[in-house]
């Protein structure tokens, strides 16, 4: 969806700020881009926007790192539960195409 309706993935938040409302430090925020944990849009000048989608993101980050896992462990769980979101994404999709039938 696009436009107005769907927001949460517009970067409009610096790194400041997204550093103050997520309670993660700056450096540790471009060490997750680094890692390829999220990849925040950018500016025009290169700086970096975070959105909503980006926040919520760094929660889940946040409670993966809380239970031990290393950057590479995040990626490896973030990556299975992107894949598993679309196989039911995928399986909602042809169970309703064949309650069509």
């Amino acid at each position: 969806m696009a436009g107005p309706e769907r927001r949460s993935d517009h970067g409009v938040y610096s790194i400041a700020v997204a550093a103050e409302l997520t309670g993660i430090e700056p450096h540790t925020l471009r060490a997750y881009e680094r890692g390829g944990l999220l990849t925040p849009a950018r500016s025009d000048g290169g700086v970096r926007r975070y959105s909503d989608d980006d926040l919520a993101r760094l929660q889940r980050i946040t409670a993966l790192a809380a239970v031990g896992l290393n950057i590479a462990g995040i990626r490896h769980v973030l990556d299975l539960e992107a894949e598993n979101n679309q196989l039911r994404a995928d399986f909602d999709r042809l169970r309703d195409a064949r309650d069509e039938d």
